[in-house]
């Protein structure tokens, strides 16, 4: 075998182009320099003049965040990658030479990025880019909410009655390891599912309810550009409605129209949305008992053409990026959400640039 040379690494790399390398679309549409004050004041790295090795970039260790975020990786399997894969190293700027960093520094980015808080600046950051390109909120918002899963917890019917009461359980007080590997804020929900027909061409007559344990991520796109505006992380059993009146709409979009299912659907949303200058497009529920006014049937199918695109943004997260929280703790998975939620925008935008540039 021949010992590999410079311009054997860019052959291959140029083949990786020829065949459609996402990261690098990302690094010539996206301008990661951007987020570089945010990410230098959050991580707070030393400026070396106490001696030691030198940090690593801030903006090399974000993007770093965002690979692992694209393929859904662990630590481990991001510094192996980075090792391993030539799009990977292009996307960094690293050489075969260069140091990479390792899951642990990868750790400790994260660690430190979620103990400042620094998601929401960095989710705003890119929003202002998003702004400046010309893609303005317009047309209206629409409002959904999406289950993400994290590692079930085997807990006692005593642990799970304090957890809900916001109480340490008692056996867990005097044993910190076990308590860092808990999460005391991931719930247990059910997860209600359209039953499908069964072998004889039957339907079942009653829809399923599967057993769900994780986080809830709350989410405000535009009608017009589906991008995502504004969002929220809660555990999985907390309420779709009453996030609605926590922020989650957006005042700058430029028509008032507020798309949603009927998990939205109050008196108090109703009125909070009049008094805030919003137009309520939120689906009807079924009148108690008694079947559907056609007139209203007609309505909510109208609505649910609309409100239908906010589905897609979650199908985008769970099956291309493979939405999960590895993570103990709302923080963490607050962290994580946040991430895939950049990150989905990223792409929204290297598709909508893509198409812009073919018309």
């Amino acid at each position: 075998m021949k010992q590999p040379g410079f311009f054997d690494v860019e052959e291959r790399l140029a083949r990786l182009s020829g065949l459609g390398d996402q990261l690098e679309a990302f690094s010539r549409t996206v301008d990661f320099e951007v987020f570089r004050p945010d990410l230098e004041k959050a991580l707070a790295y030393s400026d070396g003049s106490k001696g030691g090795r030198p940090p690593f970039d801030p903006v090399l260790m974000f993007k770093i965040l965002v690979i692992q975020t694209l393929n859904n990786l662990s630590d481990e399997r991001t510094e192996y990658l980075i090792n391993d894969r030539l799009s990977f190293m292009r996307f960094l700027g690293l050489g075969l030479s260069d140091r990479v960093p390792d899951a642990k520094t990868v750790w400790l980015c994260q660690k430190r990025l979620t103990q400042a808080g620094a998601i929401d600046g960095l989710f705003n950051r890119f929003d202002a880019t998003l702004r400046n390109a010309g893609y303005l909120p317009m047309s209206g918002q629409i409002l959904d909410a999406t289950l993400v899963a994290a590692p079930k917890q085997r807990n006692t019917n005593a642990e799970k009655a304090d957890l809900r009461e916001g109480r340490i359980p008692e056996d867990w007080q005097d044993k910190p390891a076990k308590l860092s590997h808990k999460d005391r804020h991931a719930r247990w929900t059910l997860k209600f599912t359209k039953a499908k027909r069964q072998d004889d061409g039957t339907m079942p007559s009653s829809d399923l309810a599967i057993p769900f344990f994780g986080y809830k991520s709350h989410v405000s796109i535009d009608r017009k550009y589906r991008f995502i505006r504004k969002w929220k992380t809660t555990h999985a059993a907390a309420s779709d409605g009453a996030r609605l009146r926590e922020g989650l709409l957006d005042k700058t979009n430029t028509a008032s129209t507020v798309w949603a299912d009927t998990a939205y659907r109050s008196k108090a949303n109703e009125d909070f949305m009049e008094e805030q200058g919003f137009v309520s497009k939120v689906h009807r529920k079924k009148p108690h008992l008694k079947p559907m006014p056609r007139h209203i049937q007609k309505s909510n199918a109208g609505k649910s053409v609309i409100r239908s695109r906010v589905e897609h943004v979650f199908a985008d997260q769970k099956s291309q990026t493979g939405l999960f929280v590895r993570t103990v703790g709302i923080t963490r998975a607050t962290m994580r959400i946040g991430l895939a939620n950049i990150v989905y925008n990223m792409r929204r935008f290297l598709f909508l640039e893509r198409i812009s540039a073919n018309a």
